[in-house]
């Protein structure tokens, strides 16, 4: 797929090295050899096998649980390679931890997503590609381009083999008001209507539901949001629209699975019919049920990399 010029070198970290390995094969190249590991104390230790010096290198690494081990991982390796003098160091991040923390909810909060890309940046990224940023002017946080991969890309053809389109009895739901503009692009792609679920949170990680802004009833509906964490708000959300809405089955989609604490459990007992998923974030075997479905999203990555490296627009797999 790769056609001229300088070498192009994909290496992984350990957060992701399936998604790594997948976009690799896709391209025709072999993965670059990286190894990541931790000194006895915990430290991380990278080891770039090959040379990079003048190429064009794309580091796949998600910065999912844990955290803060794949965030070092990342910079180290953006580190190793800067002083390796590669030519253009892209941070491949599917998953962008600490995206939720980009405003100061109250006094003395820190602004941590914004703290992170300054460390991506001093670290020595040229350019950042990810998918689905939790709030959009999360790009503005950087200084250097950051090309935002759209999840309904992938989400909305698999709805419509599904469902099909321009169907009156299937709705999308916008589980709170902060993913109303998420959901309406899905309902112009597919010629769904939507409803929107009003709630009020008393404190992190605890959602309650208020009110069911349209008429489910009798309807499927589809809750569409950027990420599943504890599950608490999709839960409840589906709860809200078979007991107070009438809807005959939810199904759910979200760009991120992150899974934490009891979300698996909440999904299980819940009345979602079937939870469709990106891999941005590695399922664990204890995280995965018969309601939860991966979609691949190395396609995606795949063509914006090609895209990047060929120095051609990338702006098509915005729309």
């Amino acid at each position: 797929m790769i056609s001229h010029g300088k070498n192009i070198k994909i290496l992984a970290g350990n957060s992701h090295p399936a998604l790594a390995e997948q976009i690799g094969k896709s391209l025709g190249l072999p993965l670059a050899k990286c190894t990541v590991s931790h000194f006895a104390d915990g430290e991380v230790s990278v080891a770039i096998g090959e040379t990079v010096r003048g190429s064009d290198v794309f580091l796949v690494q998600s910065t999912c649980k844990p955290v803060n081990d794949n965030l070092m991982e990342l910079l180290i390796m953006i580190d190793a390679c800067k002083r390796a003098s590669a030519g253009r160091i892209t941070a491949v991040i599917p998953y962008f931890g600490y995206a939720r923390q980009d405003r100061k909810s109250k006094a003395r909060d820190p602004i941590s997503a914004k703290l992170v890309a300054d460390i991506l940046t001093a670290a020595g990224a040229d350019r950042v590609l990810t998918m689905d940023l939790h709030a959009q002017q999360l790009q503005g946080f950087f200084n250097i381009p950051v090309d935002n991969l759209m999840g309904a890309s992938v989400l909305i053809p698999h709805i419509a083999e599904q469902f099909g389109r321009s169907r009156d009895d299937v709705m999308i739901i916008s589980p709170d008001l902060g993913s109303v503009t998420r959901c309406r692009k899905f309902c112009e792609k597919l010629d769904y209507r939507l409803a929107i679920i009003d709630k009020r949170r008393p404190r992190a990680n605890v959602s309650e539901v208020m009110n069911i802004i349209g008429d489910v009833r009798g309807k499927k509906c589809i809750l569409c949001d950027d990420l599943v964490d504890t599950a608490g708000t999709l839960c409840h959300a589906a709860e809200a629209l078979i007991k107070i809405g009438g809807a005959t089955e939810v199904y759910a989609c979200a760009s991120h699975g992150v899974l934490s604490g009891p979300a698996i459990d909440r999904i299980v007992e819940s009345p979602i019919s079937k939870l469709w998923l990106l891999d941005t974030i590695p399922l664990s075997e204890e995280k995965q049920c018969e309601k939860i479905e991966t979609l691949p999203i190395a396609p995606v990555f795949t063509e914006a990399i090609a895209r990047i490296y060929e120095e051609t627009s990338v702006s098509p797999l915005f729309e």
